[in-house]
């Protein structure tokens, strides 16, 4: 990885539910969280925020999706039934 696993792990967040509210949004520790699960630190990930668990697969299966359409190789067709 070119980053160190605690490379976000420190400093302010910039979430604005934070700043403005003090509370934690879905989205709070998504970065922190995927950081840890691509160093293989999943228990690290799950307490950072759990949806790392549902959102980054996806993500994952999206960027193939895109990844196919640029290259013209469409991998997942019933992608493009959706829209």
């Amino acid at each position: 990885m070119v980053f160190p696993i605690d490379y976000f792990d420190k400093g302010e967040s910039i979430c604005l539910s934070m700043y403005l509210f003090d509370l934690q949004c879905l989205g709070c520790g998504l970065t922190r969280g995927v950081m840890h699960f691509l160093h293989f630190d999943f228990k690290g990930a799950w307490e950072f925020n759990k949806l790392v668990f549902v959102v980054l697969p996806i993500a994952i299966l999206f960027w193939i999706y895109l990844l196919g359409k640029l290259i013209n190789k469409p991998y997942f067709l019933f992608f493009d039934k959706w829209y």
